[in-house]
């Protein structure tokens, strides 16, 4: 089990509890991450566990791993459990929920991801919709999720939405509207796992090499290898592996210089809980070819860019065909970006919203920095 300990002088913390590596870089876990920064400024003691074992679906491990955190726990403390570590174990959860206050915070529900049989599918909506029964209410990412949560049993009385804010960052060089000599310069931001939908964009993008373009991709390897394996034979099977950077993930400097050399945020996602990634590209003035996956409907301001339905490479290829090839839509596209950039909330005004919603759910006293 890994742990990250309260700040020293802070009383009465809050315990979020995590599956796996609190730090992991995936936009769960960043915007997790954030609201305990978030109440931390704000006086508020929180204690952050990582469960080892697997998630969703868990192991020995991870039921043992959770056990062991909720029993530690004082009679009445108060405790964020992320969907991740949640849904697949509410028989371990059960014998707290009298005793914990127990929120739950769903990016996503797991029973949404890409790819399952419909037997795990099944089980894994059983298995949450008993999680979230336990839960004294529910904070969830966006707008669609609170939507969809009713199908498991999950009353609105019961959510609150914080969305994620955006780090304000400086306008891309392309955002000012400087189309250097070129091919134009892609850049996709996802993990590659399949709900992410890489291989519709190696499909779409087939169909232009006539066009000048590259494409970087921005996202870890490591969480689903099989998967991203698939992936670098797909693009060496459709003649497009000099073209593509492969760049794996990267830190924040790192991130941030892809944003920089950046013409087009592309993000083909199948479903998004919410797509932080398309606010981080608006917040640098990029435009966005998305899908209409999950959130990501509600997402992308209308006017600052494109968006298809999921799993459509026809489409997509479409919609990049025709940025490609019209500077005027491209000019268009980035005056809608760098409008929407001014609409986005930053991280603090999602902390107080976040401290809100677990004030209304679960009224919390008054913390002093000693």
């Amino acid at each position: 089990m890994m742990a990250s300990l309260p700040a020293p002088g802070l009383a009465a913390p809050l315990t979020l509890i995590v599956a796996g590596d609190p730090d992991q870089l995936t936009g769960g876990y960043v915007y997790d991450a954030r609201m305990v920064a978030a109440l931390r400024a704000r006086g508020r003691a929180v204690e952050v566990i990582g469960l080892a074992g697997r998630f969703p679906v868990p192991d020995d491990l991870a039921r043992q791993s959770m056990a062991r955190a909720l029993a530690a726990l004082p009679d009445g403390a108060r405790v964020v459990i992320d969907g991740l570590a949640m849904g697949g174990l509410p028989e371990v959860i059960a014998p707290h929920a009298d005793r914990l206050s127990i929120i739950a915070l769903v990016h996503h529900p797991l029973a949404d991801e890409t790819g399952l049989v419909a037997v795990s599918r099944r089980q894994l909506f059983d298995s949450e919709s008993r999680a979230l029964a336990l839960a004294r209410g529910v904070i969830v990412t966006s707008r669609f999720t609170a939507r969809g949560l009713g199908r498991f049993g999950v009353a609105a009385s019961r959510l609150h939405v914080v969305e994620p804010g955006v780090e304000p960052a400086p306008l891309a060089a392309s955002a000012l509207d400087l189309e250097p000599p070129g091919p134009r310069r892609l850049l996709c931001v996802a993990t590659l796992i399949p709900r992410k939908g890489h291989d519709v964009l190696l499909t779409a993008l087939s169909g232009l090499q006539e066009r000048d373009w590259t494409l970087e991709v921005v996202g870890s390897h490591a969480r689903d290898p099989d998967h991203a394996a698939r992936l670098f034979a797909c693009a060496r099977r459709h003649g497009l592996e000099q073209r593509i950077l492969w760049a794996g993930e990267r830190d924040a400097a790192g991130l941030a210089a892809a944003y920089q050399r950046a013409e087009l945020f592309v993000l083909p996602s199948r479903y998004e809980g919410y797509g932080m990634v398309v606010t981080e590209a608006l917040a640098r003035g990029l435009p966005i070819i998305t899908t209409t996956g999950g959130a990501l409907a509600d997402t992308l301001p209308p006017g600052a860019g494109l968006a298809v339905p999921p799993d459509d490479a026809a489409a997509l290829g479409e919609a990049l065909a025709v940025w490609l090839d019209d500077a005027e839509l491209r000019r268009r596209l980035r005056r809608g970006a760098r409008e929407a950039r001014h609409d986005l909330g930053d991280w603090q005004q999602a902390g107080d919203r976040f401290r809100d919603a677990l004030e209304a759910l679960c009224p919390l006293p008054e913390e002093r920095l000693r």
